[in-house]
């Protein structure tokens, strides 16, 4: 059972960088604040990232369950996944997303996305209601901090405040930046997780199989233990680079983590963390290479 903790979803971007628009122009491209940017795949070219495509995409990796998180990037995605997680309520976990404004969180969500590292005020401390919004409904927050230690002395505070918070840090801490460890360490608390969405991006350079993003989860691993640990694959924009399969192959096929510790990585933590049911694990389907 494999699940992915962090994905996106959008049926039409319109978000925003450094107050500037971020839209599709045909071909899985964006105008990304006035820079073009391969945004997914070029054969998308609708611009259009559904839920049905990416369940065919998780079918065919072999991927049970996944999270679809939220970016400021693609524009509130709210309503859209809230029918996402209709067409797929046993498969989907969705978060509603905080924009430095009053939250009106309707029922059906099971978390909230900060997008802590652009906040206009990234003073984490000056933003308390999406916390309590979580803390009060039961829900998770799914959050990306800026780079290094800059909000972790914040987010101390925030889980002293709210320790029985579910708290998943992600882009594993911004691992290929300084002291990227100051995140993971927050994992000591016991609802706080990380989970590796964007670090094929982060080790785009090195690429497949990306031996150091191997190295860097077991030095994680070595801080907070492989029961923290959570894969994400921050689909579909890595998929410009890579497979959707390949975003995981790397680590189902390192003989440097044991297999159960790539169980834990791949499915068993993310199950319990965001309190999945049972899942079916997709059948396999050979392919025409194969």
């Amino acid at each position: 059972m494999i699940i992915d903790a962090h994905a996106h979803l959008w049926k039409k971007q319109q978000g925003i960088v450094n107050g500037l628009p971020v839209f599709d122009i045909g071909g899985g491209k964006s105008n990304f604040g006035g820079e073009i940017r391969q945004m997914m795949p070029p054969y998308l070219t609708d611009g259009e990232n559904t839920a049905e495509r990416f369940i065919a995409n998780m079918d065919y990796a072999g991927v049970s369950g996944a999270v679809i998180t939220q970016e400021y990037i693609d524009g509130n995605q709210d309503s859209y996944l809230l029918s996402c997680k209709q067409a797929y309520p046993e498969r989907l976990k969705i978060c509603a997303l905080y924009e430095e404004k009053p939250m009106n969180v309707p029922d059906g969500f099971d978390g909230i996305k900060i997008c802590a590292g652009r906040l206009q005020d990234k003073n984490l401390l000056h933003h308390p209601e999406p916390f309590r919004l979580a803390a009060e409904k039961g829900m998770f927050i799914s959050i990306d901090l800026a780079d290094g230690d800059e909000q972790t002395d914040m987010m101390k505070s925030i889980i002293s405040q709210y320790p029985d918070l579910r708290i998943a840090i992600g882009h594993f801490g911004m691992v290929t930046r300084e002291n990227w460890t100051q995140q993971i360490q927050l994992a000591e608390a016991e609802n706080v997780f990380i989970e590796s969405g964007g670090i094929t991006w982060l080790f785009n350079d090195e690429f497949y199989p990306y031996p150091s993003a191997i190295s860097a989860i077991q030095q994680a691993a070595e801080l907070v233990g492989f029961e923290k640990l959570m894969w994400g694959s921050d689909y579909p924009r890595t998929m410009t680079a890579i497979t959707y399969r390949m975003s995981l192959d790397f680590i189902e096929k390192t003989d440097r983590i044991a297999p159960a510790d790539k169980e834990k990585l791949l499915g068993e933590n993310a199950k319990q963390f965001y309190r999945f049911g049972n899942l079916l694990v997709p059948e396999k389907v050979k392919n025409m290479v194969e």
